[in-house]
């Protein structure tokens, strides 16, 4: 059974450039040493409403232990360490990859 963290957060202000460099050149491939697959990511530049993050992504792994593993990887947790000082209002979900949407 294929599993799915779905992350969202928000980029400190003035954060933007210093955000988008880790991220791409940092996280993203350490993220997938681990073992974890990014199978989508969305930046929302235009919110009407603000309580609606501006960063959602996914992660898959194809299974629960998987999953379990990479999330309690030392490098994880350093990443995680690493974009909480670029993001606020954090949230992550681990849920059952089915093929359909949901929050």
């Amino acid at each position: 059974m294929n599993v799915t963290l779905l992350m969202t957060w928000d980029i400190r202000p003035d954060m933007e450039q210093d955000y988008f460099t880790f991220v791409m050149g940092e996280w993203v491939p350490a993220v997938q040493d681990i073992g974890l697959r990014l199978a989508a990511a969305w930046f929302t530049y235009y919110r009407k409403d603000y309580t609606v993050p501006s960063i959602r992504v996914e992660l898959l792994a194809e299974s629960e232990d998987e999953m379990r593993d990479a999330l309690t990887n030392e490098r994880w947790k350093e990443l995680q360490h690493d974009l909480r000082a670029y993001v606020r209002n954090y949230t992550q979900k681990v849920v059952e990859t089915t093929g359909d949407y949901r929050l």
